[in-house]
């Protein structure tokens, strides 16, 4: 009896502490807040020059939430219908055309299928001087996205510039879909495949509809491609997973400061599939919801994971209401997967003297065990359990992309061939190839290789050492073979330029689909689910953890994941 009283008074005086740590945390905002808006009056009634009154505001809160983490962001009114399409819905009243800026000018990038600009005849490669009579020229990003974009129903007029002539069309605005899913369907092998591009409303639903359509063909493997994907609403995330695994099963826990943030999210309804193999691709652009679906499926057994290691953020936003028709997303709670562990990468908690955040420190990283006994562990993003090297694009690649060198070439080509044959084994021809290479003898190729970044940095180390004399021979050598090198790049780099080149041609075709449709010829790690579904013993023996595939254990700074 006198522990229980003992232990009564102890909990009366945690609930007594918890009280007054609350109250007077309260009480410290209020004192700061009557500070801020004292300064805040002060300097623009007083200050010298005039000030902008609602930019200054804006600046102060950015600061104050910069010093947190990039997740927590304030958004003013006129910032709202941006931010529901990034992170709410997938839907907006538009012609269903990107634009790209060139040398100062605007061009049409890609066109949907399906939707106004399509339907009109609208092409990439056209240049856009004028939409609804407003001169184009001058305007940034935004702007064109506002002129662009409207009520459906509303028309929309273009002045466009195609092979030197002037071309009006005209354009009524229709409700433009960007689906969760861009694509669903078999990829031969009777493997089934699903890419999701984001977890944004109906996202659930919409890999559900996939998923009953490829069991009609009794597949004998399916993929969810998370590659790339920056991730979106838990509960869509929470809702995917529950497709592959029985009811009632823990998901995801969320944990945060507040007590009312921590909430145990479990399966509610009864599975799609439960028993026909599974894998996740992901990167280490797989981000939030991706690794909460990639990271669960692996602690329940239910999925292999194959890829490179995901981004590793393991933080949980909610967006408040604020006056005026503003809100403020906040990071309310970590959220960790049926195993136990958290998988953010980042320590915004505790950053380093020039407030950037580092990584969590291998020491500090936890082992964990999946739901049949296999170690997984905290920090750093979800471990594949297959791991596949990421592809990289050479320099060259990369900056031919950043001048948008392949862009006139793919337009040129769609001009003089009328079709294509199939977007799934479109290749470019050796000869098609040179006439690329042609096209580029006026264009400026100029970049900085790799090699070229560390020998610049070398010749500055040794002007710091006052070795510049002694090395200079040798650096010049150096610098001359490189640069004779980079003339064959073209060549050297050849099978990388095809692939990205062929993906802008193809899209000219067959729109989206076909982009990615034509793609899968090249996919290592589509390969590689492909050639695991072939082998059932293989499957279970990773599963166990003791298979041929290369099972990960603990990681080590040798294998650090990529971002």
């Amino acid at each position: 009896m006198k522990k229980l009283k003992y232990g009564l008074f102890a909990a009366g005086l945690g609930v007594a502490a918890l009280s007054f740590s609350f109250k007077e945390d309260l009480f410290l905002v209020s004192k700061n807040l009557d500070i801020f808006a004292s300064l805040y009056k002060e300097i623009n009634i007083n200050y010298v020059d005039d000030t902008n009154a609602p930019q200054l505001m804006k600046t102060g809160i950015d600061a104050m939430l910069d010093s947190l983490d990039p997740y927590t962001e304030y958004v003013p009114e006129s910032e709202i219908e941006d931010y529901k399409l990034k992170y709410v819905s997938t839907q907006y009243g538009g012609i269903g055309a990107s634009t790209v800026f060139i040398d100062g000018k605007l061009f049409i990038n890609d066109v949907s299928e399906g939707y106004p600009a399509n339907k009109s005849e609208i092409k990439a490669g056209d240049q856009v001087v004028s939409i609804n009579g407003i001169a184009v020229k001058g305007k940034d990003r935004q702007e064109i996205s506002q002129l662009l974009r409207g009520p459906k129903g509303t028309p929309v007029d273009l002045l466009v510039v195609r092979d030197g002539k002037e071309i009006t069309k005209k354009l009524v605005r229709d409700e433009i879909k960007q689906p969760n899913v861009s694509y669903a369907g078999m990829v031969g092998d009777g493997i089934g495949y699903i890419k999701l591009d984001k977890f944004l409303e109906n996202s659930g639903q919409e890999v559900k509809d996939a998923l009953l359509a490829i069991q009609k063909e009794n597949p004998k493997g399916v993929v969810l491609d998370l590659r790339n994907n920056g991730g979106g609403i838990l509960q869509e995330a929470v809702k995917i997973v529950n497709l592959f695994v029985n009811k009632d099963q823990l998901i995801v826990t969320q944990k945060g400061k507040n007590i009312e943030k921590t909430i145990a999210y479990k399966t509610l309804l009864a599975p799609v599939s439960t028993s026909v193999p599974l894998v996740v691709l992901v990167n280490g652009n797989s981000a939030s919801a991706s690794e909460i679906v990639a990271g669960s499926l692996q602690d329940l057994d239910r999925a292999i994971v194959i890829g490179q290691r995901s981004y590793g953020k393991g933080l949980v936003q909610q967006t408040f209401n604020l006056p005026y028709n503003s809100l403020v997303k906040v990071t309310v709670a970590k959220y960790y997967t049926p195993s136990g562990r958290c998988i953010q990468k980042l320590d915004y908690a505790h950053k380093n003297a020039d407030g950037i955040a580092e990584r969590f420190a291998d020491s500090t990283m936890i082992m964990y065990q999946t739901k049949a006994g296999r170690n997984v562990y905290s920090g750093n993003g979800v471990y594949p359990d297959i791991v596949v090297d990421a592809a990289k694009l050479s320099p060259i690649t990369i900056s031919m992309l950043n001048k948008n060198l392949f862009f006139n070439f793919a337009n040129q080509y769609r001009k003089e061939k009328a079709s294509l044959a199939s977007a799934k084994t479109f290749q470019l021809s050796d000869a098609d190839y040179a006439a690329f290479s042609s096209s580029l003898a006026d264009k400026d190729l100029a970049y900085q290789s790799r090699t070229e970044r560390l020998l610049s940095d070398l010749r500055v180390e040794a002007e710091k050492e006052n070795k510049s004399a002694e090395v200079k021979t040798d650096l010049e050598n150096l610098k001359y073979k490189l640069t004779s090198s980079k003339k064959t790049d073209l060549v050297s780099h050849k099978a990388e330029i095809k692939r990205v080149l062929e993906t802008q041609i193809v899209s000219r075709y067959f729109y989206e689909k076909g982009r990615i449709e034509q793609s899968f010829q090249y996919d290592k790690e589509l390969a590689a689910a492909k050639n695991l579904f072939t082998n059932q013993s293989q499957i279970l023996a990773i599963l166990k953890g003791d298979g041929n595939y290369k099972v990960i254990g603990k990681p080590t700074k040798a294998t650090a994941s990529i971002d």
